[in-house]
């Protein structure tokens, strides 16, 4: 396979599949009461995470319901399956890691595209918000929020935020259940390639663990911006499910980790770094809406280490001055 070739795949993949993001803007209740969690609640949460991890026959599926603009006029129905393979990268006990690793082409020797990441940590200091119009800020969480409470933050497929949120998880009989309160994301794939008209999403971004396997749905708001005034457009229901299967061909999405692993560490402690930076720090992450300029040749360039055309220090050696091109601290 030739560079041109896989990177014409990869950005049609990732692009036809990348989902929607948002971020945390956080609610300060002052005289909310702290919140203690048993060590056996701090367990059922960790496993409540790390039950994500596995091989799922996957629906990603959205539609507009409620049109509130004036003279708006619903958008189609969207909805896609696919197949994944969720691995957990890292588990340090308050903090785990999980990467989604797409399955596309034939079921027995399927073409890997590395997918969205999810982030879990235990009562966290600070939290990404998306502030619209490409830029994030790092705010604190309150002590009375983050007692007892997972952050859980979504990094699209170049490792890039997304979006982030603050809750605690509530365990029932037959499922748990992590439910924030609404924050704001950047626009899906789905739709910043194809439309113009708004600029953000305000979200509810639930996540409900069954013993067949869990569900990800998002009740969203899409939020025009231009006028200093966030004016909702219309709003939407997502639902992806996620239901544990056998899926063949999943052995090439761990051997696609194999290859890449020390690459996406790279580019993943790049982004991280952003993320240490004092609380009230912004920053600005530019790309184009077909992704050409950063997450398109990330992705090529982990999978020439996956065919053999390149190496990690190689990789790294074109993925960093993108990084440092598209990426600016503003405050």
């Amino acid at each position: 396979m030739t560079a041109s070739s896989i990177s014409k795949t990869v950005i049609a993949l990732a692009g036809a599949l990348a989902l929607s993001a948002c971020a945390t803007t956080s609610q300060t209740v002052a005289t909310a009461p702290m919140i203690e969690r048993s060590q056996a609640q701090f367990e059922q949460d960790r496993e409540a995470i790390l039950a994500m991890q596995g091989e799922y026959a996957v629906t990603f599926d959205f539609i507009e319901t409620v049109a509130i603009e004036p003279g708006y006029e619903l958008a189609e129905q969207k909805t896609t399956p696919a197949r994944e393979v969720v691995i957990v990268v890292e588990d340090t006990g308050d903090f785990i890691m999980l990467q989604h690793l797409l399955l596309a082409g034939p079921e027995e020797s399927p073409f890997i595209v590395k997918h969205w990441r999810q982030d879990w940590r235990y009562e966290p200091v600070t939290v990404l918000a998306f502030q619209g119009f490409d830029a994030w800020s790092i705010d604190v969480v309150p002590a009375s929020e983050r007692a007892g409470a997972w952050s859980q933050t979504v990094y699209q497929v170049d490792d890039s935020p997304r979006y982030a949120a603050v809750a605690r998880w509530d365990h029932g009989v037959d499922a748990s259940t992590w439910e924030p309160p609404v924050s704001w994301r950047p626009l899906p794939r789905r739709d910043d390639t194809t439309r113009d008209d708004y600029d953000a999403i305000a979200a509810v971004n639930r996540h409900t663990i069954t013993e067949w396997g869990w569900v990800h749905d998002q009740d969203n708001s899409k939020l025009n911006l231009r006028d200093g005034t966030p004016r909702e457009v219309v709003r939407e229901v997502g639902t992806n499910t996620y239901v544990r299967t056998e899926l063949a061909g999943a052995q090439a999405a761990h051997d696609y980790w194999d290859a890449t692993a020390d690459y996406w560490a790279r580019v993943r402690e790049h982004f991280l770094n952003l993320e240490v930076q004092p609380a009230g720090t912004r920053f600005h992450i530019e790309d184009d809406q077909d992704g050409t300029l950063l997450y398109g040749p990330l992705l090529e360039a982990g999978q020439r280490i996956l065919f053999g055309l390149s190496d990690t220090d190689g990789a790294w050696n074109e993925a960093e001055p993108l990084l440092n091109q598209q990426i600016s601290v503003i405050e």
